[in-house]
């Protein structure tokens, strides 16, 4: 899976060769089953062995400070006729224009594919889109269950509480029988009384 990153340099060493008026400059993304070691060629020819050698300085120059990268060898530098600069996944070559004709790297690569500036681009463009989007995923999943930790808490407090009432309303409920009892304890009480004052009544009545 070719990452963005390296997308990206074959993009910037595509834009030193421009600055440089480089000509020809092909893209070729390689089969990985026949390259097995790079994603990228890059490839483009100078008019002469001061100019490849510029060209070469440049793209070196610009992988350098956009993404730290120096290459892993670089090979032809002092003739000037066939430059190489190995990034690993990228791969740059630098012709004079007679012998690229000579050694026709791109037959050479014949399962390789070429690919202009503009559809690297796009492809680079969807692959940064689909990032963001997968980040963006991430980060509601995250949200919602840093908020589903804080509510528990609060449940937690709710369920407490939840007893706590209970044990109020049985103990208001428990005491209901009492209160009921002591109630027919005073009308027992006040109807046995009753008599006792009829016949007070009574007795006061005949000795007037």
């Amino acid at each position: 899976m070719v990452s963005n990153e390296v997308r990206a340099m074959v993009m910037a060493a595509a834009a030193a060769c421009e600055d440089k008026k480089a000509e020809d400059t092909r893209i070729l993304e390689l089969d990985s089953a026949d390259s097995g070691f790079a994603d990228f060629f890059l490839v483009t020819s100078g008019t002469n062995e001061r100019q490849t050698v510029a060209i070469a300085d440049e793209v070196e120059l610009r992988l350098k400070r956009e993404f730290g990268l120096l290459p892993n060898s670089v090979e032809g530098r002092r003739v000037g006729e066939w430059i190489l600069l190995d990034y690993v996944d990228l791969v740059v070559h630098v012709f004079l224009a007679e012998r690229r004709a000579y050694y026709d790297i791109e037959r050479l690569r014949k399962s390789a594919r070429s690919v202009d500036l503009e559809e690297l681009r796009a492809a680079l463009t969807q692959k940064t889109l689909a990032v963001r989007k997968k980040t963006a995923a991430r980060k509601a999943v995250v949200k919602k269950a840093v908020a589903g930790a804080a509510a528990k808490p609060a449940k937690k407090a709710a369920a407490k509480k939840a007893p706590a009432k209970k044990a109020a309303v049985k103990k208001t409920v428990a005491g209901k029988p009492a209160v009921k009892k002591a109630t027919a304890k005073k009308t027992a009480a006040k109807k046995a009384a009753r008599p006792a004052e009829k016949s007070r009544a009574r007795k006061a009545g005949s000795s007037k």
